[in-house]
């Protein structure tokens, strides 16, 4: 079945399309779990279980090591299947999962090794439901409305995230932080609930006429493409080089906060909630910029110009030098979510669709491996010469990260192309859907 295609009516995506108002719907509502579950879950471990800060790490650790594990292979897999189908399986686990720990709690089987698991599992869950959410998005709406799509869900997803910080605090007042676990679960219940209703189905991937091909061969082929395509290469190094930064300084940023700077524990985390509304800010501007100088120039904007306030981060003070550090972070926010919504379009239009999902894993599996290298960096610089001396090495580099652009095509570029040509098929080495199944 063909996708729906109303871009030509009236309105919004959320007022005329109903497919993508129940996938906006359930993203909105697992964004505001997993946020709420980020500051549930350490809580439940140390006052439940009394973990230590380094068995509080792990969870985290867990959490995000799928990426590393099956990100590629979750890639190939994702490409051979229907998309709705996997992300319909990831909310249905994970919802699976967190329902678990109320019952392992009621039955007397809760441990730290038990949320050490989910943490896993549902990690685990989430690389097949990113991947496949993705690559579906593209065949759910029209390329035209690609930007617009990625903006609503990015910005929304901003907003429940500060919701979700929030929420997790009060539900855990209320109900103890174990029992906090199950709005994590009815939020999955939520997003099952609206991919279940979304009425498109994408066309299934063709079945090969002859043998399938093995899967190491598949990961390679996205492994290359984005290796040989030089704006997939720019992007995933820019992209690497800006977690490494981001992650290694929102690492140590609490400490900084905390021992630097005098503040209190509720006032850090009031002013990281705060400097995330800058995520809506730049969901807000993206699209809007982007028409205004281009879409390659918007690129560049966006991560490097918007992005320089976070060299204010450093000088933050008690009293109103708060200020700077709520400046610093609104920009930061801002810039990296309205670069992301307008890579993530172009990707979604440029890429063959048939390699959409190994790409997105490929670029993820990079992406995501950068991230706890850069908490590793951020607690080994500031040991080694002092919190605030490394606070300012790492947030500047984020900026800096963006400068990595300059060095592909898109500094002589007013827009980024809109899908990819024969001529750039062959130069870049793409491999044609018939070469996959032949």
């Amino acid at each position: 079945m063909s996708a729906l295609r109303p871009s030509a009516r009236p309105g919004g995506l959320l007022r005329r399309h109903p497919g993508f108002r129940l996938l906006w719907i359930g993203e909105v509502a697992g964004k505001l779990g997993s946020s709420a579950t980020s500051v549930i879950m350490p809580l439940a471990a140390i006052s439940t279980l009394h973990a230590t800060t380094f068995q509080v790490s792990l969870l985290v650790v867990a959490v995000w090591l799928p990426w590393v594990v099956i990100g590629l292979p979750a890639g190939a897999w994702v490409d051979r299947l229907s998309k709705r189908r996997v992300m319909i399986w990831a909310a249905a686990i994970s919802l699976a999962l967190f329902l678990s720990v109320q019952v392992a709690a009621w039955t007397g089987l809760f441990s730290y090794w038990w949320l050490l698991g989910v943490s896993l599992l549902t990690g685990v869950a989430s690389v097949f439901f990113q991947v496949a959410y993705t690559a579906y998005l593209p065949s759910l709406v029209a390329s035209e409305d690609l930007t617009e799509g990625n903006a609503k869900l990015q910005g929304s997803a901003s907003a429940a995230q500060i919701v979700g910080l929030g929420c997790g605090g009060l539900f855990i007042q209320a109900a103890g932080p174990v029992n906090g676990l199950l709005l994590n679960a009815a939020t999955f219940a939520i997003s099952l609930a609206c991919l279940l209703g979304i009425r498109h189905r994408e066309a299934h991937p063709e079945k090969p006429k002859r043998t399938r091909r093995p899967m190491v061969t598949e990961i390679r082929e996205g492994l290359q493409l984005v290796a040989r395509d030089s704006w997939f290469r720019s992007f995933t190094i820019a992209g690497a080089a800006a977690n490494l930064f981001l992650v290694g300084y929102q690492t140590i940023l609490p400490v900084f906060l905390v021992n630097d700077v005098g503040l209190s524990g509720g006032m850090v985390g009031t002013l990281v909630a705060a400097t995330s509304a800058g995520g809506i800010i730049g969901a807000f501007a993206a699209r809007r910029v982007s028409n205004m100088i281009g879409s390659a120039r918007a690129i560049l904007f966006f991560a490097v110009l918007v992005t320089l306030p976070i060299l204010l981060i450093p000088l933050t003070a008690r009293g109103p030098g708060v200020l700077l550090l709520v400046i610093g972070g609104l920009s930061a926010a801002a810039g990296v979510v309205a670069n992301n919504i307008i890579k993530t379009g172009f990707i979604q239009r440029y890429c063959p669709r048939d390699l959409l999902g190994r790409l997105t894993a490929s670029t993820s599996f990079l992406n995501m491996g950068a991230v706890p290298v850069g908490a590793l960096i951020g607690g080994a610089l500031a040991t080694a010469v002092g919190t605030r001396t490394a606070l300012w090495i790492l947030v500047g580099g984020v900026p800096a990260a963006g400068l990595i652009l300059l060095f592909s095509p898109i500094r002589n570029r007013r827009d980024l192309p809109e899908q990819t040509s024969d001529q750039d098929r062959l130069d870049n080495g793409y491999v044609r859907t018939a070469d996959v199944t032949g």
